[in-house]
């Protein structure tokens, strides 16, 4: 049986295994030395054979004493870029004293204009929404033109899904068009029925009013009962058990209130 050798096993990274003996030919790593006293220095003719011994500190201290003043410590260094200061490639940041307090700089949200807006007005049959309208000269999106349109009857109810649906479409185009107002004349009664509407809009980047029509309901009756096309009072009483007046939660920037005036007022 042979014996293992005692040699002292060798953990240079030279032989590339841990613990693996170094040839005995082969001659021992060389370690740099970096000591400034011992720097090469290149003569005239470039050659860099001759080794120049350099002068303690204190005597270059003493040959140039204002260049080592001038040079700045090097836990000071600073770094030097070319590029000016807010050029798009170069941006200078202060961070605050405290790191849990954002700058007022990016706390601020920067306020865009809007493309436009979106006004929905809200109420029942016969509280006014298209007189108010009519006064202002305007022509909103109205789905009792689209009844009208489409099936050439302004009482037609059986197709309310296909009725909103192309209003909307209508909506969208004019979004696409950036035209700066935009008018919606329906119900909207629940908020339900108006987020599809706010969701869309500001997705354009549009802003949404709101013009509620406060009126009693009471009033609203007696001024269906004298149109031409008349809502029966049943399904009168259950919208407005439905409506339900609007908040600014639901994203509205403005909220008109439109209210009867009294005589005795």
């Amino acid at each position: 049986m042979r014996r293992r050798s005692r040699r002292g096993a060798n953990n240079s990274e030279s032989t590339g295994k841990i613990g693996q003996e170094l040839p005995q030919n082969q001659p021992r790593p060389l370690v740099p030395s970096y000591l400034d006293e011992s720097l090469p220095q290149v003569n005239a003719a470039g050659t860099g054979n001759q080794r120049q011994e350099r002068p303690p500190v204190q005597q270059r201290e003493q040959q140039h004493p204002a260049r080592e003043q001038q040079r700045p410590a090097r836990e000071q260094h600073r770094a030097e870029w070319n590029e000016p200061v807010g050029s798009g490639r170069l941006e200078v940041e202060t961070q605050p004293e405290s790191p849990s307090v954002l700058p007022e700089a990016q706390t601020e949200k920067a306020e865009k204009a809007p493309r436009g807006y979106v006004v929905l007005a809200i109420g029942l049959p016969g509280s006014g929404k298209t007189t108010w309208f009519r006064r202002r000269g305007v022509t909103p999106l109205s789905s009792d033109l689209l009844r009208n349109i489409l099936f050439d009857d302004v009482e037609e109810q059986k197709f309310q899904g296909l009725v909103f649906s192309t209003l909307r479409s209508l909506l969208r185009a004019r979004l696409i068009a950036k035209m700066p107002w935009n008018y919606v004349d329906a119900t909207n009664l629940s908020v339900h029925e108006r987020r599809q509407w706010i969701k869309m809009s500001k997705s354009f980047g549009f802003e949404v009013q709101a013009v509620f029509f406060d009126v009693p309901l009471e009033v609203c009756l007696e001024r269906n009962r004298s149109r031409d096309r008349m809502v029966s009072e049943d399904v009168m009483r259950k919208m407005a058990e439905k409506l339900k007046a609007p908040a600014f939660e639901e994203g509205f920037s403005k909220i008109t209130v439109v209210r009867v005036k009294r005589e005795n007022a």
